[in-house]
């Protein structure tokens, strides 16, 4: 569809990374704790504008890259692929949760217009985000897609949507458990393991089938 392949396995992929928590859901939890579901969606609507900013700048500079030279699009590639062993690797690593304290932690009620930017902000200012959608959207996209571009640009529309979607469903939890949601050790371990031996597994698979 639109040039891509695998489009399952990117799907689940992407929703296994939303699962695993980070900065943008401690947002959202903080923001849904403080101020309710509606700060929360709003924080989550933030994070989602600063997802697509990312998808447009990874569609643009890969597209650029493309068009500059395919050998040079394959070593992207390459890169890429070694890139998601490595976030896999430090999620297998790393795996412990979030510390309950800050995740339940009540933040003083702003506008909802500063809940937005700082949600924004929180995701558009991740040098880690950027990385992982660069290294990410080139390993699902055909090699014969007539329109790259496109293909990029659609792949990275299902994340976000897909990822705000989640985040909608976390504001909307957290407003009705409040300090209860805080995410289990072992929940958390399970989620980081199960995503980290994903992203080694797509790594491993995507560099042996990058064309020579």
């Amino acid at each position: 569809m639109f040039g891509t392949h695998d489009l399952w396995l990117f799907v689940l992929s992407g929703l296994l990374l939303n699962l695993t928590p980070g900065p943008d859901t401690l947002y959202i939890v903080s923001r849904s704790g403080a101020q309710g579901g509606r700060a929360g969606a709003v924080a989550a609507l933030g994070i989602g504008a600063g997802i697509f900013v990312h998808v447009l700048a990874a569609a643009l500079g890969l597209s650029a890259i493309l068009a500059a030279s395919a050998t040079a699009y394959g070593v992207v590639k390459l890169i890429g692929a070694a890139y998601l062993i490595y976030v896999g690797v430090s999620l297998l690593i790393a795996s412990r949760s979030l510390p309950a304290a800050a995740a339940a932690n009540a933040l003083e009620p702003i506008a909802m217009s500063r809940v937005f930017v700082q949600g924004f902000l929180t995701n558009v200012l991740n040098p880690k985000v950027a990385l992982f959608f660069l290294a990410f959207l080139p390993q699902f996209v055909a090699a014969d897609a007539s329109s790259k571009p496109l293909a990029l640009l659609f792949l990275g529309m299902v994340f976000d949507l897909n990822g705000t979607l989640w985040n909608l469903t976390i504001a909307w939890s957290t407003a009705r458990l409040r300090h209860r949601l805080t995410g289990g050790r072992s929940i958390r371990q399970w989620f980081d393991r199960c995503a980290g031996t994903l992203f080694v597994g797509i790594g491993i698979r995507l560099a042996l089938s990058i064309e020579r």
